[in-house]
């Protein structure tokens, strides 16, 4: 029976530790882009709310795998030398930015319409309605589905394997060509996948139910 020895487990954390640093990138990153994108997306400038529109709906119909290709090849085509971490980063933080911005769309749009009327009748400009009493209000809306999707970034980090990004399925797919021991590699990658979602996802429903109580 195969037994990982402690060089190859700390080859499989290190790449964990890759995972999480482009999990924090592609989240941060996403983050940034994500909120301009929602708010131009409740813009009543409808030309700029569509031009959003059609940027999140093609990054959204495209699979991620695809969207790390074009960023790492494209860019290398172009005559840049783009670092594998670069290209994925670009890639996760374009990908996370059209969902991001959808969830707060959403969320913004979620604020009762009461809110934004009142807000029309203390002679606020747009901006003030949105800085003062709308985003306030949606930011306690946002938390528990931008906790989850936090998630989902973590498990989109595998798709990194494509332009061989070393993260934890890059490390296990190395391990495993080496060994020829698909079950147990994978099975403890899948566990440390777990140790590092479990708690984002147990978060998200605490913040959940605390919000719905509130």
């Amino acid at each position: 029976m195969f037994v990982l020895t402690q060089d190859q487990f700390v080859f499989l954390l290190t790449g964990a530790g890759w995972t999480l640093l482009l999990s924090a990138i592609g989240f941060i990153m996403g983050s940034i882009l994500g909120l301009p994108l929602a708010l131009m997306r409740v813009s009543s400038n409808r030309l700029l709310a569509n031009a959003v529109l059609v940027f999140i709906h093609t990054l959204q119909g495209i699979p991620l795998p695809v969207v790390m290709f074009l960023a790492y090849f494209g860019l290398g085509f172009s005559g840049f030398n783009v670092p594998a971490l670069l290209a994925a980063g670009l890639a996760l933080s374009l990908y996370a930015s059209a969902y991001l911005a959808e969830i707060w769309r959403g969320c913004i749009e979620s604020v009762p319409k009461t809110q934004w009327e009142a807000a029309e009748c203390l002679a606020l400009t747009d901006t003030q309605r949105l800085l003062y009493v709308i985003l306030p209000q949606s930011i306690k809306i946002a938390v528990p589905p931008t906790v989850g999707f936090l998630v989902q970034i973590v498990k989109d980090t595998s798709n990194a394997v494509v332009i061989g990004f070393f993260d934890l399925a890059y490390s296990a797919k190395v391990l495993n060509n080496a060994t020829f021991s698909p079950f147990v590699i994978y099975s403890i990658a899948a566990v440390i996948y777990f140790l590092i979602c479990f708690p984002l996802t147990s978060l998200a429903a605490y913040t959940e139910r605390k919000m719905t109580r509130t």
